[in-house]
């Protein structure tokens, strides 16, 4: 009934994707795409809430009256000059063929069925903001499949900082009084010189990376403003901390070698590492083999991180999955315009379907299962004490 109902609405998602691919929006300004995505669901039947938690571009989707709640989320930003280099396309389009699927029988399983369609996961931790504001409150367990080259079922995510450093200094005349000035872009010159040897002593699974955003305003002016952004990642949390104290000692000593004063401010909230459920992870296994493909086996998973999500952030407090679905990529990894060509493929579109059938059979397979159904509504009661 699940795999029908997806491929009786398969023309629709697809038609979805393709359109949200074609119009790239960035992180809270998709309204498009979060338009074309609710209304798809509102069609279907669903009650939408638009702009909840505060988010313009964010919606939450609902159908059905069961106790247990299904998840499901949906992102669709796009990335700077690149476009749906991530696939964000593909994942909104599963979504709400899962969602769709899993409508036709939620009064057979008993189910609520939830999409949130959740901004900004590029940059701005938009699932962040909808989990700090209770929109994952009634969530027995929350769900998405992202696109990538490979399938795997437990991919790893790093946690990660989005961290913006400022130099100010003293302008002046770079020929003829450069002794009265101080230089804002020396000091991030040192401070990237600090990074760079920090490097060698960084903790497995740690990583540090960033671009210079404003540079000075011309080369006869002794700068006297810089800035930098840094993506600081580690394996969890506490790792991240660490490393941030490490960082932050390489920022401030661009400041001291050049009499600039600094300031480090975060830009995005912090992204947890993801959290797999592995009964979840298996059910979805059982679900994607049976369309015929062939995940990376458990002791192969995570060998290589995949980047950072905010659903790390979700995965920590929901019982959640984030598997990802491979796609004929001709090699391009996520972030690379190979990607984003790909993301509109027919291996895409097939991602789609797939991915959609492989969540909604496993919502259904909690749902069917009395023991594990009960077991996570206790979960969700006490999160709510």
């Amino acid at each position: 009934m699940i795999a029908e109902a997806v491929a009786a609405v398969a023309t629709d998602l697809t038609g979805l994707s393709a359109s949200i691919h074609a119009e790239p929006e960035l992180a809270f300004e998709e309204h498009r795409s979060a338009a074309k995505t609710s209304e798809l669901l509102g069609g279907y039947g669903f009650e939408v809430r638009r702009g909840v938690a505060g988010l313009p571009t964010a919606f939450d989707a609902r159908f059905g009256s069961g106790d247990l709640v299904v998840t499901l989320c949906a992102e669709y930003d796009a990335l700077p000059g690149l476009g749906h280099a991530c696939g964000h396309n593909i994942i909104a389009a599963a979504a709400v063929g899962a969602a769709r699927a899993l409508s036709t029988v939620a009064d057979e399983l008993g189910i609520t069925v939830q999409v949130l369609g959740t901004p900004a996961e590029e940059a701005g931790g938009g699932k962040i903001t909808l989990l700090d504001a209770g929109a994952f409150d009634e969530a027995a367990l929350a769900m998405m499949v992202h696109p990538a080259d490979v399938d795997e079922i437990r991919c790893r995510s790093l946690a990660l900082a989005d961290i913006a450093v400022a130099y100010r200094g003293v302008e002046a005349h770079a020929s003829a009084a450069p002794e009265r000035g101080r230089n804002a872009a020396d000091a991030a010159t040192v401070a990237q010189v600090a990074v760079g040897l920090l490097r060698q002593h960084l903790e497995p699974g740690q990583q540090i990376h960033g671009m210079v955003t404003v540079g000075g305003s011309a080369p006869n002016v002794i700068a006297a403003h810089t800035e930098l952004m840094y993506y600081l990642r580690a394996l969890d949390g506490e790792s991240l901390q660490r490393l941030d104290d490490r960082a932050e000692g390489c920022f401030a000593a661009g400041a001291v070698a050049t009499g600039c004063t600094h300031e480090c401010r975060i830009v995005s909230p912090t992204y947890l590492e993801l959290r797999h459920d592995d009964r979840l992870a298996e059910a979805y296994r059982t679900a994607i083999i049976e369309r015929g493909r062939r995940p990376a086996p458990p002791g192969r998973e995570g060998l290589r991180p995949f980047g950072s999500t905010d659903m790390g952030n979700v995965s920590q407090t929901v019982p959640s999955i984030h598997p990802l679905i491979g796609i004929d990529s001709g090699g391009a990894n996520i972030h690379e315009p190979g990607f984003a060509a790909a993301a509109v493929s027919p291996s895409a579109d097939q991602a789609i379907i797939d991915g959609a059938i492989a969540l909604a059979e496993t919502a259904a397979a909690v749902a069917v299962d009395q023991g594990w159904r009960a077991e996570l509504l206790q979960l969700r009661e006490k999160r709510s004490q």
